[in-house]
């Protein structure tokens, strides 16, 4: 468990989001997976929800009005920056579409918006008097992120050149992939999409949220409204099950192996 009550460092997943149409539906479907509970912003947030865990913020999820309520649901996720304008700037000069801001939102912190080179959406996050999560490492909060594509090469290009991530490689024959660290500690994934994955499935961040058992979590997952995309299924971090909420938002929920197996 990482209890934090600072702004997490430059390049570090701070915060993760989404825009739903139905958010009756999507507190149904993440309250009941992962035991999230829910509160409402105030009027001027436009009905953003915060939800927590043991009274840690985790996640925010808002409701979809206009154009927004057709677009495609996907959850955002934000990396910390000490100055959004700054790393805006440094990010479209390496090739990156700015989508929205830099704004201040409310006094919570500032943000920007934006499709990196290979085309996947990310956010930064300025903390203000909100820092993002409160609490990682623990079932119903974030345990990882990254950003896979068809590109891998280029977006490990562009998202070391913005936050000078530490990059190990850890490709094998049959895959990509480079694990991003700041300061030693591993922080995001870049990757490829392997052979079995077509040519039109567009780039895109997954964040990961740890579960006590995945096996169970992958039982619930249609009870509540959700699809099994995948799993479960081991990997050298855990027991994993890749699952479609019910805008069809893709997130990962990781059952961690013990400090002491994960190879």
């Amino acid at each position: 468990m990482t209890v934090n009550d600072s702004p997490w460092p430059e390049g570090v997943p701070a915060w993760a989001d989404i825009t739903v149409p139905d958010l009756a539906a999507a507190q149904r479907f993440y309250g009941g997976l992962l035991g999230w509970e829910f509160t409402q912003g105030r009027p001027e947030t436009g009905g953003y929800v915060t939800a927590s865990v043991d009274g840690r913020r985790v996640a925010g999820l808002l409701p979809a009005d206009g154009a927004a309520a057709d677009a495609p649901a996907a959850w955002c996720v934000y990396l910390g920056v000490e100055d959004v304008t700054l790393a805006t700037g440094h990010a479209v000069a390496a090739g990156a579409q700015l989508l929205a801001g830099p704004m201040t939102v409310l006094g919570l912190g500032d943000i920007a918006v934006l499709a990196d080179p290979a085309g996947a959406v990310f956010g930064l996050w300025q903390s203000g008097t909100h820092t993002g999560w409160d609490v990682t490492d623990v079932p119903g909060a974030f345990v990882w992120a990254e950003q896979m594509s068809q590109q891998p090469d280029l977006s490990r290009r562009f998202y070391v050149d913005l936050f000078g991530y530490e990059a190990t490689d850890m490709s094998a024959p049959d895959f990509t992939y480079t694990s991003l660290a700041v300061g030693g500690t591993p922080a995001v994934g870049v990757g490829g999409y392997g052979a079995g994955v077509g040519a039109d499935v567009p780039a895109a961040w997954t964040w990961y949220v740890a579960v006590t058992d995945a096996e169970d979590a992958a039982r619930r997952v249609p009870e509540v409204g959700g699809t099994v995309v995948s799993g479960p299924e081991d990997t050298p971090y855990g027991r994993l099950v890749l699952a479609q909420g019910p805008a069809g938002e893709v997130v990962a929920l990781l059952e961690q192996a013990p400090p002491e197996v994960v190879a």
